[in-house]
């Protein structure tokens, strides 16, 4: 649990992120309910402290739980607080999370974690906005505008009665999706070149001298399944594994784990899979032709990746841009 808001800033141009932001200004000023939905890595804390700090609750509490770290005993000790002898070891009153957010925002964290016993006291909070703490009798009103967030298919969860239907309904008075990092192509570099000032200076280094244009493309080409917390990593490792800080970074450490001495994982014989086979190719056959459609085919994969930009595009086939419009012209392929 945390009181105090993230100091971590939201770096993005990509229309789909643009148009997640604006959705966030417009659900911010609102009392009810948001779930905030996105890939691990995402940024979803960012989000649910934008959603409170752009409200009229901003200087109000701001209290964020990771539920999946918590058993649910101590997770119902921990949101509604208890009384002083309530159970062993209980030997003065806590305040809960629910009473410390009043007034403010509390962030549920993780929330498909949580126990369907759980799910019930919690709904309760958000019909009537009334708790009681372990062990008391004593009813107390609190004001509370609760923020979920998870990674997890709810509506998948609450088909296998997994996650309560009624609740799920009162939580999802609107849903923000956090686009992927994939998604984002136009912000790859932008970020990378903030998490790598950041460490730079973390460092005590005076400067940045920037990412080559190796580096640089094969930022873009990654699929990112961390997303934003991936890259943050990739970056700052390969800042401070780079021993001269005047020069630019060439090469990216995706895998912490590659190394020439790494040890093997270990498969058993019934479970070692033979070599692939190439496919034979289909003969006779017109090789220009092949050629013509494989690079037909790539050019389309590439712009629709770069959404359409055609420099990003060209970053991730390897090309200047020139040569990128020179192919797109060849093969009569069009902006969208």
């Amino acid at each position: 649990m945390s009181l105090e808001p993230s100091k971590q800033a939201i770096i993005g141009e990509a229309p789909v992120f643009l148009e997640m932001l604006e959705h966030v200004s417009r659900a911010a000023p609102l009392s009810k309910p948001v779930l905030v939905v996105g890939e691990r890595g995402t940024g979803k804390e960012l989000i649910a402290s934008r959603l409170h700090y752009l409200s009229g609750r901003w200087d109000g509490p701001f209290v964020k739980v990771n539920c999946a770290a918590l058993t649910e005993s101590i997770l119902e000790s921990e949101l509604f607080g208890h009384e002083a002898g309530a159970f062993t070891g209980a030997s003065k009153t806590h305040v809960g999370h629910f009473e410390r957010a009043d007034g403010g925002t509390l962030v549920l964290d993780e929330l498909a974690t949580i126990s369907l016993r759980m799910q019930e006291k919690i709904l309760r909070v958000i019909e009537y906005g009334e708790i009681q703490r372990v062990g008391g009798s004593e009813t107390l009103r609190v004001d509370v505008r609760i923020v979920g967030s998870t990674n997890a298919d709810l509506r998948s969860l609450t088909a296998e009665k997994r996650f309560r239907e009624d609740l799920l309904d009162r939580l999802a008075f609107d849903v923000i999706t956090i686009p992927p990092l994939r998604e984002r192509a136009e912000d790859i570099l932008p970020l990378a070149h903030a998490f790598a000032v950041n460490m730079s200076s973390e460092l005590k280094r005076p400067l940045f001298a920037g990412f080559g244009s190796r580096a640089s493309s094969s930022l873009i080409q990654h699929q990112w399944p961390g997303n934003v917390r991936e890259l943050k990593n990739a970056v700052e490792r390969s800042v401070y594994r780079s021993p001269d800080a005047t020069e630019l970074i060439t090469e990216i450490a995706f895998d912490p784990f590659d190394s020439p001495f790494a040890v093997p994982a270990t498969e058993s014989r019934s479970e070692a899979r033979p070599g692939r086979e190439r496919p034979v190719p289909l003969l006779p056959t017109n090789l220009v032709e092949r050629l013509d459609e494989f690079e037909t085919e790539l050019l389309n994969a590439a712009m629709e990746r770069a959404r359409f930009n055609q420099r990003l595009a060209a970053d991730l086939l390897g090309l200047s841009y020139d040569q990128l419009r020179g192919r797109l012209k060849k093969h009569d392929i069009s902006r969208q």
